[in-house]
């Protein structure tokens, strides 16, 4: 999905402000909501409902550059209770329990997925280090890893990381591509994604799986 999220190579924002000692939470529902997400995770297993990246990569983009890290999470968890049934709008609107709404059921979790881990399984690499690259224009409406900033651009692969399951994701959280591929270290200069305004000798080093990237 393009959305605001993806923020990469933008400019514009002003600067990045470095907060020396930085706490954990800054604020003491920030940690409650945290927590909430943890909570709640075994109630959505095993429902069709919005994924939890595509609902954040779904907040319009004035509300997601206004909303803290944390009250983006909050609207995650909400919107995805909702959906799954698990609350009633009178139940967020009061913070109490409807007594007339029935208490939700845990479900079996899915099987299936091949996690996120390094895989221990023989698949043939298209790339090897060395070899030119270029990034596939790819627009899916789910979520996926690749950098908007780097889509189209020319890049040189420098190392094989090994195989590892694709990652992108429906707008219901299902991971439809979930197969096994590689994913490479991939080079590429700082004046291929910002032309002359960036110093000769800058790069970008990016972390791609293989469905992103053709022969250049």
């Amino acid at each position: 999905m393009n959305s605001i999220h993806d923020m990469g190579g933008m400019d514009g924002f002003g600067p990045v402000v470095r907060e020396d000692d930085e706490p954990v939470f800054h604020y003491p529902w920030e940690g409650r909501v945290y927590a909430l997400t943890r909570v709640v995770k075994p109630w959505l297993r095993g429902r069709r409902l919005p994924g939890f990246r595509f609902v954040l990569e779904s907040i319009p983009p004035a509300d997601y550059l206004r909303m803290s890290y944390y009250e983006r999470w909050f609207h995650m968890v909400v919107t995805r209770l909702l959906a799954g049934g698990l609350v009633a709008g009178s139940e967020v609107e009061t913070g109490k329990p409807d007594p007339d709404e029935a208490s939700p059921a845990l479900l079996p979790p899915e099987d299936g997925s091949l996690g996120f881990a390094l895989l221990d399984l023989e698949v043939q690499a298209r790339f090897a280090p060395g070899d030119r690259v270029r990034v596939r224009n790819l627009n899916p409406r789910g979520h996926n890893r690749l950098p908007r900033y780097v889509k189209g651009r020319l890049g040189t692969v420098v190392e094989d990381y090994g195989v590892y399951a694709l990652q992108d994701s429906d707008e219901h959280g299902q991971l439809p591509l979930d197969d096994p591929q590689h994913v490479y270290s991939v080079r590429f200069e700082g004046r291929e994604l910002w032309g002359d305004r960036s110093g000769a000798r800058d790069a970008v080093y990016v972390d791609l799986w293989e469905e992103y990237l053709g022969p250049a």
